[in-house]
């Protein structure tokens, strides 16, 4: 007998085999897990209002010179006080005493009411909160770092590698700032100044001689830095008289105006305007920088008019066609932020005193003292 149809007649059935098999009494399938719910964010940091003020204050004082993120040279050589390396040896006592006392006779004012400026202490501790939130170093302590060097042989070192930018009295240059001032010798201790000559301040002109120089060598160097303390030699006379009222701006009311030869139509030379002062011209003249300086000393006859306060002075001055003259010590970027807001208020008849209130006091030419209010 055969077996093909049998074995034809199973080939057949084995696929119904195989379905029954797979759709059989097979196990129930497992339902897939539900989605994991996402993990909920941390709550944002709720706003520290010391900063916050800090950076406020920080942005309507400082920023003009020191840059809108402190990475400095802004105006002048005004330096980086948000430099990483700076900030890491700078400490709070150092930063506030800075703001506070400032540089007396060189571009940086002294901010404390103390003296005349702006800012109370509140004000002061809330700019070194925001200047510390800047650091991106790890704290230094360099006060208890002794030095013992020789200014002799300093001095040689100090002509070959820093007189270029510092100068030769430690007075600063359009690169670096004064070393020489006692309010920064008062601050800056010894160490300070070694970590600086040692390491530098990345980011700025400021090379470090550590990998260059003997540490014996940077002793030396230390101890000629602190034979350069002295005060600017910008003396001015005794005064002390409290600002001129609203109604006393002009100068010379009576007098014909200045007949002024401006430099880009927007500077006037220190010695025409002197000279327009002693030939009794009518205009107003304007002192840009923070109250302090114009108390410290100012051009006879000027009002203090803060590069911070503009809206609020802007409306006392005389809209007749009267010139406005403005000036500051860096020796354009305060008094120009004042012209330039002027003229953007209608002001047309304005310009800068060009060479500034350091060169007025250089060549002798007439200074009044105040009393800041």
């Amino acid at each position: 007998m055969s077996i093909r149809p049998a074995v034809q007649h199973a080939l057949v059935a084995l696929p119904f085999v195989v379905l029954a098999a797979c759709g059989g009494e097979s196990e129930p399938a497992v339902p897939a897990p539900p989605p994991t719910p996402p993990v909920a964010s941390a709550p944002a940091a709720p706003p520290d209002p010391e900063l916050e003020r800090g950076r406020t204050a920080y942005a309507r004082y400082c920023a003009l010179c020191h840059g809108d993120r402190a990475q400095g040279y802004a105006a002048d050589h005004a330096n980086a006080i948000g430099n990483p390396a700076f900030l890491a040896i700078a400490d709070d006592a150092f930063l506030r005493a800075a703001i506070v006392d400032g540089r007396p006779g060189t571009p940086m004012s002294a901010w404390g009411r103390a003296h005349g400026g702006p800012l109370a202490d509140g004000a002061v501790d809330a700019i070194v909160r925001y200047l510390r939130s800047l650091a991106t170093q790890p704290a230094v302590d360099v006060s208890q770092v002794r030095v013992s060097g020789s200014i002799e042989r300093g001095a040689a070192v100090y002509a070959q590698r820093c007189v270029e930018c510092h100068g030769a009295r430690g007075e600063g240059s359009e690169t670096a700032t004064s070393i020489s001032h006692p309010n920064f010798h008062r601050a800056a201790s010894d160490g300070f100044i070694r970590h600086t000559i040692e390491h530098g301040r990345e980011g700025t002109p400021m090379p470090g001689f550590g990998a260059e120089l003997p540490s014996q060598t940077i002793d030396d160097l230390v101890a000629y830095v602190r034979s350069l303390e002295h005060m600017p030699d910008r003396p001015v006379e005794p005064g002390g008289d409290p600002p001129p009222g609203l109604a006393d701006l002009i100068i010379h009311p009576d007098g014909a105006a200045p007949a002024f030869t401006m430099r880009e139509n927007r500077f006037v030379p220190a010695d025409a305007v002197k000279e327009a002062l002693e030939q009794g011209r009518r205009m107003v003249i304007l002192d840009a920088r923070a109250t302090s300086d114009w108390a410290n000393g100012h051009i006879p006859g000027a009002a203090p008019f803060p590069f911070y306060d503009i809206e609020q002075m802007a409306q006392n001055l005389p809209r007749d066609g009267t010139w406005i003259l403005a000036y500051c010590a860096c020796p354009h970027a305060a008094s120009g932020h004042v012209v330039d807001e002027l003229r953007q208020r209608g002001f047309e008849h304005t310009a800068i005193i060009d060479e500034g209130i350091h060169y007025w006091m250089d060549h002798g030419y007439p200074i009044e003292r105040g009393t800041a209010q």
